[in-house]
Parts: C-alpha cells; structure tokens; sequence
C-alpha cells in the first residue's frame, strides 16, 4: 500500500517525520518496505513566465522565448511546442538539469540561436502521455518558484506492507485509523456536499442478488449530463504519486475513492444497461465475456456476474465488461458499490489471471457499513468535477444486512496470555480507540463489538493480540513461563520427542552427523533401490518430478546426501537421519500410516587423515558397533545378527534382533546400486525401526545392582574352529552353561592361517574370560578349573580344538 504523507495529513494531524512514521507504524504490524519521493526526478524544476515568444527566423516549428525564472536576466529558450505563447507560466529546466529519462539539459543552439534551458510536457516530466504541447501553469504561479512545490505535489509516499489479515489497512482511512491510535491523534473523515436534483431515481434500476451469501449489498447511483474528459491537475497528479496512471474523470475518481476509504466502485453506461435491471449470479458453464482489458473470457459456472436484464456486464469484483463502458458519447452514468463475498473474488480472479487492486481488496474483504458513504464521496467529486447533476435516491439491494459479532474480553485472561500485567484502563482505552463498543458491566469479563471495518476479529484472542500490538510487542521482555508438572504425571519412556532427543544425544556424541532430508522423494529413487510399490502415496500436485511421492524409507535422501558430499570433496562420511517414512494404510482415518525409522552411513575414511590417527576405511565392524553401542545406550541388551539372504538394496545384509523382534537391518549398498550416487567404496548402512525400539525401552525394566568389591580374574582361550562357526555360536554356548563365577565373554581377537590343501578352512578365535566372585577374591586354582570346565564343553559340544 503506497501511502502518501500529504494525503494522510488530510486525516491526522500528524507532523512528525517519515521515518518517525515509518517505524511506529512498523512496531504495530504494518511494516514500512521504503520510503519514496516520486518527484524527486523533477525537484530541480522552476516555474517560468514567458515574457516575449517569437517566431525562429530560420524555422518554421520553433519559436525563441524570453523566460523570466526570478533570476537577475530571464533566459533565452527556443522551444519547438505549437502552444507556448507570450504571458504563460511554465515549467523550465535550466542548464546543468537532469531529465527524469535521464537526458542532462545543457547550453545549445538551435539553427543558430542559443537555447539556455528547455520548456517542459507534462510527458517529459513524468507526469502524464500528454505531448501535444508544453504545460501551462496557473497564472498566479511565481516566477522562479520551485515547481513542485508550487504545483504542491506529493512529494513523499511510503510503501506500507499490509497482512493479509488487515483489509482494513489497504487504503489511506485504514492507515489514518492506525497513526491516529498510535500517536493518539484525532481522526477527520473526508467532507463533500451531495447536490441532487431532478426526480428520485430508486426505482429507475432494479438490483436484484440471487444470493445473499455471494453478495451482501449492492448499492447504485445515478448521474446524468455526465461529459468523459480528462481530470483536473491535483487528481492526476496525486494518482501519479501513488503509481496509478489516470485515465479520464470518471475512472481516476473511482480509482481515487479506493485508495481514499478502501471500497472499489464501478461506473457503467446506464445508456447501454438493458431492462433497467441489475442482477448479482453466477455465469452459465461455458459463457463467454469480453472485459474491459479486450479479452474474451470463458466462464465457469461458479464465477460471480454482474447482469442487466439480458446478458452479463461485469465480473463481480474483479471487472467490467467492455459492453457498458464509459466512453465519449456517454451522458448517463450508474456507479456500483457493493461487497461481494472474498473467496469467490479471489478463485474467479487468481482462475483469470485477473489481479487488479479492486479485487486485491475484495479479495480481502471490505467495510459494508463504509459502502454507502464511499460511494455518495465518489458521487459528490463526479458531480463537482464533471458539472452532471446528482439524481436523489439510491437503488439497493442488501439482503444480509452487517451484524457485528459480539466477543468477549477478560482483562485476567490477557494477561495470562501475554504473561504482562497490563492494567484494565490500558486495555478498555485500546479497545475503545481501535472502534469497540465495550460492555464492562461485568469487570472480569467484557463485551465487545467490533467496528465494520475490522473482519480479522473473530474471537478472543484476536483482541487480546490487538492489546499486545498497541501495548508494543517490544515491551513485552521475554522470559520464559514457569511451567510445572507433576513427577506421577510423565511417560517419557513412550514419548517419542524425548525418546528421538535421546536418540541425537547418542549420535551426536559418538560423532555422527544428522541430515535432515525432505519427505518427498522421486518415484525412481524407490524403484532403483527395487522398495515395492504398493504402499507408495503419490503427491497430487508435485513439484518436481524428483519430489512426486511420500518416501517408504530414508535410504534415498541419505544416498542423495552421500553423492552430494563426495561431489565436496568428503571421503569420511558418519551421517545419521531420524524422521518418518510414510506407508498407504486404507485401515487408518488419514489413509496413511507413520513410521519412525533411523537410518545410518557409514562411508570412506574411518578417521580424519590427520596424526595420530592411522589411515583406515570404515566397514561392517563400525556399523555393527554403532548398532550395539546404540542398543547398550538404551539398556536393550545384547542383540542377534543373522545374515539375510534376500534383501532388495543390501548386500550383504544382516537382521538385527532384540528378544523376540527384529528392530531392523544393516549391511552394505549393492555396489551397482550404490554406484548411481558415485560411491567408490562400499556404502555400510543401517535402518532401524524407532518405534520398534521406543516400545522395548519403555517395557525394558533396568536393575541395579551394587559395584563390585573384589577383583576380576581373567582368562584367554583360543578356540580353532571351521571358517563356518558362528562367532556369536561360541559366546551363546558359553553363556548357556550359566557358570555362577563367569561374568562376562568377549571376542578379542581373529587369526585365520593359511589353509593346508585338501583341508576346510579354519580360523582361530580368541575369547577373554572374566571371572568374579562376589564375596572373596578368587584364587588361580579356582580360575583355572572355570576355564577347563569351558574348555571342555566347547569341545564336546561344537567339535572345536582349543
């Protein structure tokens, strides 16, 4: 919204500076974008009087011109306009001025006499396309003055960003309304005199709304001896400095009367309306109708029209139709000012491609109380600009008349909310100055009726906000809320937002480096890595193509995250990501079903290629000590890896169980598939389900026990074995025997030697043995005789030699 300081004056009395405005209009919402002059192009223009004009010796179209501009000697000016004449008030540029197209005006001679300067159009000044001739001033302009401040031009305009919730701030009242709050100024509504004559006209039109909810009122007046002409200098000129580009008497007042108070109008043709009806309905499927821009239109049957008796002239809100224009010949004008409903305007016009800044604010919504006075303000300015006489009475249509709705205030629930004690008179004196009617019959709790104006208060808060906005959100510290909850009251165990905190905490400490990744992913990002596609949910309106359905698993973002590392330069990749997968389900109310899942990779470099550390490439042991490490941190205990023979992305790839549930895989990328995100190296991955592992930590009762006092006695033992014996086989036996001194066995080391040919392949696996005895110390004997009883029972159990 373009808000002209000058125009504002004219509401408030407000004599402060723009920026001062600026920024308190900032601090109440309305947020000021940049502050502009939009004459400044021509601040270097004087006003002139022609003393003596002449016609060239040597050319025909020219004439020499003798131009006092208040200075010691009037200047010598060869001007080429067909309208300049002796005695006339002009704008002069003088040597060293820069033309708004840039052009710098300098010293010349014009088939040979001097030219100091140059008489302006009103075109060469940015003003208007008139060209045909100089502009001529008002006689009583003086010589030398500053041109526009003689002309008293709007010399500054601020650039106000409106909400889309404030309709109410997208017009000069809007904007009065707010400084006069701020600075607590009075508030003066623009004056006209309606002068009507001849015969009631209320009757002279029928306006008939074939539905209430599309179009609450419809007001229309009518003018007659209405001559189309250009309009007078100061309303152009204000039009201009706001960035609208007059166009004649009757569109320029319409278009003023908008900005002015925020209500659109439309004049039409009374001449070329038929039936001397006016009806509010929807288009015909398919209709056609040619705008006042020239384009036929193709309507759909949920577009709001504007008819007469027998075809449609206007799109409701939107524009005009071309049929019932204004035009030279016309003599008869009816101006409409009505509201229609903001959602139809808005579909019919965004459908169009139709934007203007009518249906920007019908869009929005207008004031329907304002409606009538916004057109009798437009009708006062025809009727004075145009000399057409006013015809009395009004026709109209209001079939849903304005109700305000009543809302409460509790001064107490404000304050909790804002967590401010702000004084119930603040909070009355704001209420009353932004236009409420307040009840305080009851002290805790008010009633309060909003004005017209204001269509964003709906309910309570919206008021309380108001209070905060005028109180200044600034002012408000920020400190935190005291919040209590009892400790009977917790379930953190199933929370899923404690329990994936937790889960960072872990991952962060170990290193790992969180992606967060879109839940859109590509159809062949799925189908490369062969996920079925049953429970895809594909995106109606994508888009990208790379972005068309909800992801059934996070291995395509970490995998797009790994090529876009590797195209950085990273060789050392530890990444993590925790979020949800998302699974057609017809059972559930959404259709679709959430999962938890977090993913691991691991790629590259072990560590980073700085001392001390040795140069090694991350492997399956990292990813399984990852997985462990996780599971230990979550008190699950130990799990079981079994190798999974058939997996549609890994390979190799391995189940990971806890208890009696599988809480995932891990495993490497197939290479060829991997080789599609660049990868030179095997890409070791894990995916684990979250909610899976939620439900077995909150089940999962832990026990404590007291630090042990004696010391551990430990034992290695070698077990030689075929390359085909499981390594967690050993462990699970040995723990089997329940040994009461045994308390824990640990691999510690894998030697594998060269096999003999003819014989199976072997490999030799060490174990640590610890023993402890809760209450002595053990002796060597005691140890020893643990150990041989282990020894034995390996061998007798799995054919192993130790």
């Amino acid at each position: 919204m373009l808000l002209s300081l000058k125009w504002l004056r004219e509401f408030v009395p407000f004599e402060g500076t723009p920026q001062e405005l600026g920024d308190k209009l900032t601090m109440l919402g309305l947020e000021l974008e940049e502050i502009i002059h939009p004459f400044a192009a021509i601040k270097d223009m004087v006003v002139g009087h022609v003393l003596e004009c002449v016609k060239h010796p040597e050319a025909e179209k020219l004439s020499i011109c003798t131009v006092d501009v208040g200075e010691a000697e009037p200047l010598t000016i060869v001007c080429g306009a067909p309208n300049v004449a002796k005695g006339q008030k002009v704008p002069v540029a003088k040597v060293g001025t820069t033309m708004p197209d840039g052009m710098q005006i300098k010293k010349a001679k014009l088939r040979g006499q001097p030219s100091h300067g140059m008489i302006c159009s009103e075109r060469e000044l940015g003003l208007s396309e008139d060209h045909d001739g100089i502009m001529v001033l008002p006689e009583d302009f003086v010589p030398g003055a500053n041109f526009v401040e003689a002309l008293d031009l709007d010399e500054v305009v601020l650039d106000i960003s409106i909400t889309p919730n404030r309709a109410d701030g997208l017009s000069v009242l809007g904007l009065a309304r707010e400084v006069a709050l701020a600075f607590d100024l009075p508030l003066t509504m623009p004056s006209f005199e309606l002068k009507e004559s001849g015969e009631d006209c209320s009757r002279d039109v029928d306006i008939e709304i074939a539905d209430a909810d599309q179009c609450a009122v419809f007001h229309g007046r009518i003018l007659e001896g209405f001559k189309v002409a250009k309009s007078p200098a100061w309303l152009r000129y204000r039009l201009v400095a706001i960035g609208l580009r007059p166009i004649s008497n009757i569109v320029d007042i319409t278009n003023y009367v908008m900005m002015e108070l925020g209500q659109p109008m439309h004049a039409y043709d009374l001449d070329l309306l038929e039936g001397n009806r006016i009806v509010v309905d929807f288009a015909d499927e398919g209709e056609t109708f040619v705008t006042l821009d020239g384009q036929e239109r193709s309507m759909k049957e949920t577009d709001l029209m504007i008819k007469d008796g027998v075809r449609s002239v206007g799109i409701a809100g939107v524009m005009g139709g071309l049929n019932t224009e204004m035009n030279d010949e016309s003599t008869r004008v009816f101006l409409e000012s009505a509201v229609f409903r903001p959602g139809s305007v808005r579909k019919t016009a965004r459908r169009l491609g139709l934007s203007s800044d009518a249906s920007y604010r019908f869009e929005r919504g207008v004031d329907q109380v304002n409606c009538l006075f916004a057109m009798n303000r437009a009708a006062a300015m025809m009727a004075e600009v145009s000399g057409a006489s006013l015809r009395p009475g009004i026709c109209k249509s209001e079939p849903r008349p304005w109700k305000a709705p009543e809302l409460r205030f509790r001064p107490e629930r404000a304050r909790d909310l804002l967590g401010v004690d702000i004084a119930d008179a603040f909070c009355r004196k704001t209420l009353e100055k932004l236009g409420c009617t307040v009840d305080v019959s009851d002290a805790a709790d008010w009633k309060a009726i909003p004005p017209s104006h204001r269509l964003d208060y709906e309910r309570e808060a919206d008021l309380i906000e108001e209070v905060a906005r005028v109180y200044g959100m600034d002012n408000i510290a920020p400190v935190l809320p005291k919040v209590s909850r009892p400790l009977e009251a917790r379930d953190d165990a199933r929370n899923e937002y404690l329990f994936w905190a937790k889960i960072k905490r872990w991952a962060s400490g170990l290193g790992l480096n969180e992606v967060i990744n879109y839940s859109f992913v590509g159809q062949k990002d799925l189908d490369h890595l062969g996920l079925p596609k049953e429970p895809r949910i594909p995106i109606m309106n994508p888009l990208t193509a790379e972005q068309d359905v909800l992801r059934t698993a996070l291995a395509p973002g970490l995998l797009q995250n790994l090529r876009h590392n590797l195209a950085q330069g990273n060789t050392g990749l530890r990444l993590f990501e925790l979020a949800h997968i998302f699974e057609a389900d017809s059972t559930s109310d959404t259709t679709a079903r959430e999962s938890g899942r977090l993913n691991l990779l691991v790629y590259g470099d072990r560590f980073d290629a700085e001392w001390p550390q040795v140069q090694a490439e991350a492997d399956y042991q990292d990813l399984k000590g990852y997985v462990e490490h996780l599971l230990a941190h979550l008190h699950l205990g130990r799990a079981a890896f079994a190798l999974e023979m058939d997996h549609s992305w890994m390979s190799p790839c391995v189940s990971v169980t806890v208890g009696d549930a599988c809480v995932g895989v891990i495993g490497r990328v197939k290479p060829e598939l991997a080789d599609a995100y660049h990868a030179k190296k095997d890409v070791w991955m894990a995916d684990l389900d979250t909610d899976l592992l939620c439900d077995l930590h909150a089940r999962n009762a832990i026990a404590f026990k007291s630090l042990a006092v004696y010391p551990p006695s430990r034992r290695d033992i070698t077990v030689m074995a075929p390359a085909t014996l499981n390594v967690q086989a050993v462990v699970d036996h040995v723990e089997g025997m329940k040994l009461p001194l045994l308390e824990s066995i640990v691999l510690i080391d894998v030697f594998v030697p060269k096999a003999e040919e003819g014989k199976a392949a072997e490999r030799n696996l060490t174990y640590r043995l610890t023993f402890r005895h809760a209450n002595k110390t053990l002796t060597d004997k005691e140890v020893d005789k643990e150990r041989g009883k282990v020894a034995e029972s390996l061998q007798k159990a799995l054919a192993v030699r130790i």
